[in-house]
């Protein structure tokens, strides 16, 4: 902790720049059933499913190789979290092989940050190594999974939103 020039108490920002979590990410094998049990505990209703887009699209690498997993998503917006269900499909990725290894249950804690590339090189640095990297199906961005399982218990992930007519 430190205290700038107008005396405020500022809290250091660690390798991500933020503190602020956007996204839980929830690993499920029926997202249909899940997400209707979630809309009910909520009082919301039940948002669309989303395909994660065509391979080709999203160019997903994992364990730095081209991968062609998809998945299905469901989007939870509470407030400034949200939630994100995951259903992935039996191709290699890390949902696959999370959602195999430990079943359903967190996946993930999201937090929006600029140079996502960049951070993702600063997290590598610091020991924390990327799993899986790609763009979202609708060109509006890119999505990093740093692997900090070790210490942090759960994976990490950057997300990067690109300013409307930026690809």
């Amino acid at each position: 902790m430190k205290i700038n020039d107008r005396k405020e108490i500022v809290m250091p920002q660690g390798i991500l720049g933020t503190h602020a979590i956007c996204q839980l990410g929830i690993l499920v094998n029926d997202l249909e059933a899940t997400g209707k049990r979630y809309a009910e505990f909520f009082g919301v209703d039940l948002p669309p499913v989303i395909h994660s887009g065509e391979p080709e699209r999203v160019k997903v690498v994992y364990n730095g190789h081209p991968s062609d997993a998809t998945c299905l998503m469901m989007f939870f917006n509470l407030g400034s979290l949200q939630i994100e269900l995951i259903q992935p499909d039996e191709k290699p990725s890390v949902w696959r092989d999370d959602l195999t290894r430990r079943g359903e249950g967190l996946h993930h804690i999201a937090f929006q940050v600029k140079d996502s590339n960049n951070k993702a090189k600063e997290m590598d640095a610091a020991g924390y190594t990327l799993r899986m990297v790609g763009d979202y199906g609708d060109n509006s961005g890119c999505f990093h999974y740093m692997d900090t399982e070790e210490t942090l218990k759960m994976t990490i992930e950057l997300l990067e939103s690109y300013p409307k007519g930026v690809n």
